[in-house]
């Protein structure tokens, strides 16, 4: 690889650096070689790299790099540890978290988990427009909560990891030393994104390790979840790291405008007319000409990438709201106009779809023990308080009062010695789960898992069908699993799946962790945020457009810009939409309405 002068700034620099510079821009590639240098060259025995980045698709893409890319020497390879920060942090606490006072077990308290354990405090103050004071008490109340459920019942929740890390590293100067002893070199990737937690613990580390920053400080679009504009600053004042300024470099989409559209776009004042390889198409703004643009516009990108015979070619979809990632992917699968469906694959919010796959995993079970419905229930209930993550509905909190009620109704006919009322919440709930209960399993988790689904999908139970709905999402039964073989071990051993719900949530916890997966490939949908520290191919980005609706206002909520105001322009909503389209290597397509484009474009 030829190396830019700042590159080779970058490989020859000692001590702290900070190096800045913007999408594709190198940092990543030449902070790979550097720790493939470093890893060669200036390590004791023992001793590895350290590369952390938040995105766990950052660090698949590289570990890919380092093991195909970069032609790094094996034993090299072997001295580079990839994690995300959320792992890196969790490693330490899993070891050490008894020297601040927590239980010497401890087990992570997953996003679905923590939604449900603060569903009650969530019910006192529901809805979005809360007062000031409302939004104040509400957190310090949620707080309160994780730290008690993280100090007597040992289930740390992910937002802790860095909280709680830090109070072992900044107290205990042992452990510091023993986790630089490890690690004397740690490369902090997406640093402008880290909150004041991660940046403590940082500190920390950095007093016996040597920091190599990697920022872009017109990427920060986290800025609501503690991110800080000063925190390059921060690290400048107190490491005196050297500076390298990648910013005029880029790598990425070699040999188009990307770059200079995306930050045209942070400016607001666009010096072109046109850019290369960037397309700006307007369509019709009602949902089957807009649906119709879009599914035309991926079989065309489609078309282009197969021309090019690129191996693995990935083409993402970027909406701006979790609503839109839904519609576009009912889209593909059934697009208008009878066109041909466009296999892909959806990046959705995973908390409905994990607590669904542990109601199947628990009708996977034998039904023997008494307690088997009453833990359906449960998990039914936990469904809907979990699945809208921190925002549950007061529909979900009416689906649990009514199958809390239901199930005591159930109880007390049984007593008695009568059958719970027809119209009564309960009775399809209980039609379904005995019809599921007497499917003769297989001992093949795939098939058995997909009849299961099958049982809810098709009954009559509308709670039960939209479980089934959600499962859908799941893809951990694919041949080769950990899960597969564990449950197919489960089956061996037992005849049965005795242990099926552990199995799958541990599975589950063991995701939130992984660093293991692959780049996305193939048309992928996700939210704009959701793209942020990927690549693509070629990237559409796909917003909504006005709705009027008879004797309501006009709906414009799923745009880039908040009711697509200039009034509501901002940093966040410019830095967002650059992020988006700066993902692209070959070729950008922005789909806006006609009538009333994105007001970033114009």
């Amino acid at each position: 690889m030829d190396l830019t002068i700042g590159q080779q700034e970058i490989m020859h620099a000692e001590g702290h650096l900070l190096a800045t510079g913007g999408p594709g821009s190198g940092k990543t590639t030449v902070s790979i070689l550097k720790a493939a240098k470093i890893a060669g060259s200036e390590l004791a025995a023992g001793q590895s790299v350290l590369f952390v980045s938040f995105a766990r698709a950052t660090v698949s893409r590289v570990k890919e790099a380092i093991e195909h890319e970069q032609h790094i020497p094996q034993e090299q390879q072997r001295r580079i540890d990839i994690e995300t920060y959320h792992s890196f942090f969790w490693r330490i606490l899993r070891s050490h978290a008894y020297l601040i006072g927590l239980p010497r077990k401890i087990d992570i308290l997953t996003p679905p988990a923590e939604a449900i354990a603060l569903a009650d405090i969530r019910a006192r103050f529901p809805g979005k427009k809360l007062t000031d004071g409302q939004k104040e008490a509400k957190g310090l109340a949620e707080a309160r909560e994780c730290t008690r459920l993280a100090m007597d019942e040992g289930r740390v929740c992910f937002d802790l990891f860095a909280t709680y890390a830090g109070d072992i590293l900044c107290g205990s100067d042992r452990v510091s030393r023993l986790v630089s002893d490890m690690y004397p070199v740690i490369i902090l990737d997406e640093f402008q994104d880290t909150n004041r937690a991660q940046w403590r613990a940082i500190q920390a580390l950095g007093k016996h390790s040597r920091l190599i920053a990697l920022a872009d400080p017109e990427q920060r679009i986290f800025d609501w979840i503690g991110a800080d504009p000063a925190r390059l600053d921060q690290f400048r004042n107190v490491f005196k790291p050297m500076q390298v300024d990648l910013r005029s470099e880029n790598h990425r989409s070699l040999g188009t405008e990307i770059g200079i559209y995306g930050n045209d776009l942070l400016t607001g004042n666009f010096r072109q007319e046109a850019y290369e390889s960037v397309k700006i198409r307007y369509f019709e703004p009602y949902n089957a000409p807009a649906m119709a643009m879009l599914v035309t516009t991926i079989y065309a990108a489609r078309q282009r990438l197969i021309k090019l015979a690129i191996k693995d070619w990935s083409l993402a979809i970027l909406v701006p709201t979790k609503k839109m990632t839904e519609l576009v992917a009912d889209a593909l699968r059934r697009p208008p106009a009878g066109m041909r469906e466009i296999p892909h694959t959806a990046v959705v919010e995973m908390e409905g779809a994990i607590l669904a796959g542990d109601i199947i995993a628990l009708f996977m079970q034998p039904a023997s023990s008494h307690r088997h419905l009453t833990q359906l229930i449960e998990l039914l209930c936990h469904y809907y308080l979990g699945k809208g993550g921190d925002e549950p509905t007061q529909h979900a909190f009416s689906e649990v009062t009514g199958l809390r009620k239901g199930y005591e109704e159930l109880l007390t006919a049984r007593t008695r010695g009568k059958t719970v009322r027809k119209n009564s919440i309960i009775a399809n709930v209980l039609t379904v789960y005995e019809s599921t209960c007497a499917l003769q399993l297989t001992g093949d988790p795939d098939a058995d898992w997909r009849a299961v689904s099958r049982v809810l999908e098709q009954g009559a139970c509308k709670r039960l069908r939209e479980v089934a709905e959600d499962a859908k999402s799941i893809r951990i039964l694919d041949r080769g699993t950990r899960l597969r073989q564990a449950l197919s071990q489960d089956w061996r051993d037992y005849g049965e799946y005795r242990n099926a719900l552990e199995l799958v949530r541990r599975t589950f916890v063991q995701q939130h962790l992984s660093t293991g997966t692959k780049p996305e490939s193939g048309v992928i949908v996700m939210n704009m945020h959701k793209a942020k520290g990927k690549q693509f191919d070629e990237v559409i980005i796909f917003e909504g457009w006005p709705i009027k609706r008879k004797g309501q206002p006009l709906f414009n909520g799923d745009r880039i810009v908040r009711s697509n105001s200039r009034e509501s322009i901002d940093e966040q909503a410019r830095q967002t939409l650059r992020v988006s389209v700066t993902r692209g290597k070959r070729q950008v397509t922005i789909l806006t309405p006609r009538g009333d484009p994105c007001v970033l474009l114009v």
